[in-house]
């Protein structure tokens, strides 16, 4: 195995056992000592490689968006169907909700390390949405539908509690529960497409 390859393995290593660290204990309760140990690597390496904690987390969540959008795909006409891809990922890897629930705890309404960049990453995720739905790229209502749709479909997996005092039933249902993302999102208005720059970019 050449240096580069052995790196690359090396980091792969410290990503997998950072993210289940910091999935169970957060930014705060996270030790570096423990990640390094599940990963079998010095922990020193963990600094050579990322420089802290905090980057850690920071490179640990972008690799788990990176994973989010390979697998959800690209937002589409259909909002339900769409919440529903969300509700799969997110069922099917509950870390990735945790790391966004520590993240938020953690820097609360603080800039993020990555601000520029996640933001740009939405963006994208918005515009796309406009695009398959035939609303101006620039319009602040796809950017809203697309805040909608995701919290329709994060939301009963991120608070089980709040699904099962709710609907009467826990998520462990995921055929029902899955049923009602889908309704829910389509009900969301649609983004109508505009000539003009006056009218509402919604309708019910």
């Amino acid at each position: 195995m050449s240096l580069s390859s052995r790196s690359e393995h090396t980091r792969a290593r410290l990503l997998a056992a950072a993210r289940s660290e910091f999935a169970a204990y957060g930014m705060s309760g996270a030790r570096v000592d423990r990640i390094a140990l599940n990963a079998g690597i010095n922990k020193e390496r963990i600094y050579s490689h990322f420089g802290s904690k905090a980057d850690l987390f920071t490179a640990v969540v972008a690799e788990a968006l990176s994973e989010h959008a390979a697998k959800v795909g690209p937002p589409c006409g259909d909002l339900g169907e769409y919440a529903g891809r969300i509700f799969d990922f997110h069922r099917e890897n509950p870390e990735m909700t945790r790391l966004m629930m520590w993240e938020a705890l953690h820097y609360g309404s603080d800039l993020l390390p990555d601000e520029q960049l996640r933001s740009g990453h939405y963006a994208r995720k918005a515009a796309a949405l406009a695009e398959a739905t035939g609303a101006p790229l620039d319009d602040e209502a796809a950017a809203a539908t697309f805040l909608a749709v995701v919290g329709i479909a994060v939301w009963p997996l991120a608070f089980p509690q709040m699904t099962r005092l709710i609907l009467g039933r826990g998520t462990e249902s995921v055929p029902d529960t899955r049923s009602y993302v889908v309704a829910v999102a389509r009900t969301l208005p649609h983004l109508e497409r505009r000539t003009g720059s006056s009218r509402s970019g919604v309708v019910s």
